[in-house]
């Protein structure tokens, strides 16, 4: 899959004393930030042909695609250059840890790796939504339709709410984990009637304005 971005030649690489350009690796679900790698001309321009990450490995002085060897690859969403041109954000879809160390980032502590897990979560459930496996839960709530999500929904809520009224802090959260399973039902409610995480995010932000 053949990725649209600025072209190599209109990028600030000379701003480098090696030619090359710092490419940032994000998550495109989880926002997480995963690793820093460079690229040359040729890195970027096979990278943005093949949807797939490829890096100007500087130690050895040759390209290599991320998970060539692994397996653990990293599918390009998009490729944005930044104000100046001379540094790349790169949104994948990572396939494994990204780190060799099998971190999911090369940040260790600094990016615990349940950041952003909520959207990975609705990944996961809009995989759900699309493949409706057998013996799936989720789908399982699909096929009942919105209905009976809503029904969900409401009766996680009040459970929620009991246990805060309560001050039941560890039945809330861990125990019985009503408010985990409340954010969960409403995922589920989010994709079925073709909602995000990212429409709650754009309506808070302008309430926030």
């Amino acid at each position: 899959m053949k990725i649209e971005a600025i072209p190599f030649e209109e990028l600030a690489v000379g701003k480098q004393a090696d030619g090359l350009i710092p490419a940032i690796v994000q998550d495109d679900r989880t926002l997480q930030v995963l690793m820093l790698g460079y690229m040359n001309r040729e890195a970027y321009e096979k990278s943005l042909a093949e949807g797939r990450v490829t890096f100007y490995s500087r130690t050895r002085q040759c390209l290599w695609t991320k998970g060539e060897t692994s397996g653990n690859r990293l599918d390009i969403v998009s490729v944005a250059a930044d104000c100046d041109r001379d540094t790349l954000l790169i949104r994948t879809v990572p396939h494994g840890p990204t780190c060799h160390t099998g971190t999911q980032s090369c940040f260790g502590e600094a990016v615990p790796e349940t950041e952003g897990f909520i959207r990975r979560l609705q990944a996961v459930v809009r995989q759900r939504h699309a493949a409706m496996p057998e013996g799936s839960y989720t789908a399982r709530l699909f096929t009942h339709g919105v209905n009976k999500i809503a029904q969900k929904v409401g009766e996680e809520a009040v459970e929620t709410a009991i246990e805060a009224v309560a001050g039941n802090r560890e039945a809330m959260i861990y125990e019985a984990s009503e408010a985990s399973d409340l954010i969960y039902h409403l995922l589920v409610l989010l994709e079925a009637t073709g909602c995000s995480i990212a429409d709650l995010e754009r309506e808070l932000s302008a309430r926030h304005a």
